[in-house]
């Protein structure tokens, strides 16, 4: 599979399909573009294709039977294209888009009414997803629809024009745009096929000999499926071995959005992949048959996959009025076990999903290994004992985490973010075992001839090959790179300790204080207080009682009981005026520890004052590691800053420049 691709050529298409639907303006609001365009592209693409199929279809008939007539032939072809097993989908009609508009326009919402009803059902299930006949609806009442036939009723979609990962390309470039139209900020990015094909050869998919599943459970318009595909095909050196991926090699894949559903099932019919299976629904919820929304197709324990890839969408929101928090949680004691993550990032969620569908290496399987692209958040939000942190922990501590590779930034069409490739598996060789591998691979890019919205850099073959040639070499004792780096997984731990510490005056001694008591002066205030300091508290009230005012001073000792005692010092009190107390200078803190660090000796060093008490972070009553992974830490480098007498030379320069430009203006 050639990843080059004839980027003017998909940027010309581009803009023309876009051109149609900036004329939907007026009629039509923005976020209703893409209900128009994309089924009609589809519609289009899948048209293609039939007329090509009849076309061949008719010249080998006419070898074996060459005095069929016109007619007679076109019978024969028919009826051939209605067989299931001769054709993989069909239209019994003989209309196209190009007939339909020539036709009488006073028939022509019937006549496209009549075209569309007349695929077989498996391209029906792709109009209704689309939701096109309403559509259609709106196109007539708006007098759009002989514009838009006319505009895309000879347009080179078929696949001798347009190869698949072309097709690709111009599908996302218009949703990306459609996306900017609407305002939506959903966080879909779709991925550079790239991309895909790195992630593809880091999961090592062997040519098989056996079952070999694949699964994404994002799966969009099914890039990150068909590139795993094509991929393995491309390797297949011999007949036979393409065989084996033919027979062997199921993929398999879930969609959220009608829209991209509706797409990736269109593409799958063109490629006529049998082995291929895409479902509607929310992967990250379970599957109420009753249910408004369609939730997880390929449930575990009864679907295991060996190799899964997948790019979720960054920063998606799984909770509030508009999420799925209260059908999420229905998994928190099974798939969600290790924690759920804060409800406006679900990334997390979709990595939980995939290592609950892992195929155990002890069941005569090679287990599974997992591609996933994140953004930076997975990495390191989340305090010890949040929801994200327990992720990291499990993941970490069940040994799963094998590496994680940063990419270069502005990667993607619709963010110029940095991103990250975690590589996972439950079938890590002994050299790999208790270490995660980091690769800095920030600088392997080049520009782009022609930026396509915020992709303005590319992964070449050199960049891919030198990515995974330290992945693979990487483990080997003795390797050097400095863009490689090799940690024990206990490297991301560290101890979140509260520590209480006695603050020193301006003479070094333990400080004690008397100031102002800013908080509501209660029992309940007083016995916290009292808890916190474990000693004496003095407090000095002015109050009023019985119309006078008066100053009430008591001591609360560590042994008193506090409650009482402030009860009995203002049991006349109508009202408190103002209150003043004397107590030792505590402050409470956390610290971050190290994991494998001495905790008494790194607090005594690193705060240098009277500890009163420590305490680690507990759960369920047990002590518990935080776990964060911060790649940028591990490969920064200094680089000292610019000396004052160049930034000052810098300042003329462009100070003279900008004389320059006013006297041009001047004149």
């Amino acid at each position: 599979m050639a990843l080059s691709l004839n980027k003017p050529k998909l940027d010309n298409l581009a803009s023309d399909i876009w051109k149609s639907a900036e004329r939907l303006r007026g009629k039509f609001k923005s976020y209703e573009y893409q209900s128009v365009i994309l089924p009609i592209i589809v519609i289009r693409r899948l048209e293609c294709v039939l007329i090509d199929w009849r076309a061949k279809k008719a010249a080998e008939v006419l070898k074996n039977r060459p005095k069929l007539t016109g007619k007679d032939l076109a019978k024969l072809v028919k009826e051939l294209e209605l067989n299931p097993k001769q054709c993989p989908f069909s239209n019994t009609t003989d209309w196209t888009l190009r007939s339909v508009y020539e036709e009488d326009h006073a028939l022509l919402e019937e006549n496209f009414r009549a075209y569309i009803n007349g695929f077989s059902q498996n391209v029906d299930d792709i109009i209704e997803h689309f939701n096109y006949r309403a559509t259609i609806g709106l196109m007539v009442k708006n007098n759009r629809l002989a514009p838009i036939l006319n505009q895309y009723k000879e347009l080179a979609l078929g696949p001798d024009q347009l190869s698949g990962l072309e097709m690709g390309y111009i599908y996302e470039e218009l949703l990306r745009r459609f996306s900017e139209q609407s305002g939506d900020e959903a966080g879909e990015h779709f991925t550079p096929r790239e991309v895909v094909r790195l992630m593809v050869e880091l999961l090592d998919i062997p040519i098989p000999d056996k079952h070999l599943s694949i699964y994404d459970p994002a799966s969009g318009t099914g890039g990150m499926l068909s590139v795993a595909k094509e991929h393995l095909l491309e390797r297949a050196n011999t007949p036979e071995e393409k065989a084996r991926v033919e027979k062997y090699v199921t993929v398999h894949g879930q969609e959220l959005s009608p829209t991209n559903y509706a797409v990736c099932q269109a593409d799958l019919l063109i490629k006529n992949d049998r082995q291929a299976t895409v479902r509607l629904g929310n992967s990250l919820i379970p599957h109420e048959p009753h249910s408004k929304e369609p939730g997880d197709q390929w449930p575990e324990p009864k679907w295991r996959f060996n190799r899964m890839l997948s790019n979720p969408p960054f920063g998606v929101t799984w909770g509030g009025k508009d999420g799925y928090e209260k059908e999420a949680r229905k998994l928190e004691k099974t798939r969600y076990k290790a924690g759920m993550p804060r409800v406006n990032d679900g990334a997390l969620l979709f990595l939980q999903t995939m290592l609950a569908k892992m195929a155990p290496p002890d069941a005569g399987d090679s287990g599974s290994r997992i591609a996933i692209i994140f953004d930076g958040s997975p990495l390191s939000n989340g305090d010890c004992g949040s929801g994200e942190s327990e992720i990291r922990r499990w993941i970490l501590e069940n040994d799963w985490l094998d590496a994680i590779v940063m990419l270069p930034d502005q990667l993607f069409y619709n963010t110029g973010i940095f991103t990250y490739i975690w590589l996972l598996r439950n079938d890590k060789p002994s050299s790999h075992q208790g270490r995660v591998m980091l690769i800095d691979s920030r600088q392997q890019y080049e520009k782009e001839p022609k930026s396509f919205g915020n992709k303005r850099h590319r992964i070449t073959d050199a960049h891919r090959a030198w990515i995974e040639e330290r992945y693979t070499k990487g483990w080997a004792k003795g390797y050097a790179d400095e863009q490689v780096k090799i940690f024990p997984r206990e490297d991301f731990a560290y101890h979140k300790v509260s520590v209480v510490f006695w603050q020193t005056d301006e003479h070094d001694q333990p400080a004690i204080v008397s100031e102002p008591y800013e908080k509501a002066f209660t029992a309940a205030s007083v016995t916290k207080e009292q808890g916190f300091h474990e000693s004496d508290l003095s407090f000095r009230v002015r109050l009023k009682a019985k119309g006078k005012e008066k100053t009430v001073e008591f001591t609360v000792t560590a042994k008193d009981n506090a409650a009482r005692k402030f009860k009995q010092a203002l049991a006349d009190a109508d009202e408190t005026l103002a209150v003043e107390w004397t107590h030792r200078h505590y402050v409470q803190d956390n610290e971050y520890i190290p994991h494998g660090e001495d905790i008494a000796a790194f607090l005594k060093r690193e705060i240098a004052k009277p500890i009163i008490r420590w305490e680690e972070t507990k759960k369920d009553g047990k002590t518990i590691l935080g776990y964060e992974i911060l790649p940028n830490k591990y490969f920064y480098r200094y680089q000292p800053p610019t000396p004052a007498k160049d930034l000052l030379a810098e300042f003329w320069r462009l100070e003279k420049e900008a004389e320059k430009m006013l006297e041009g203006l001047a004149k």
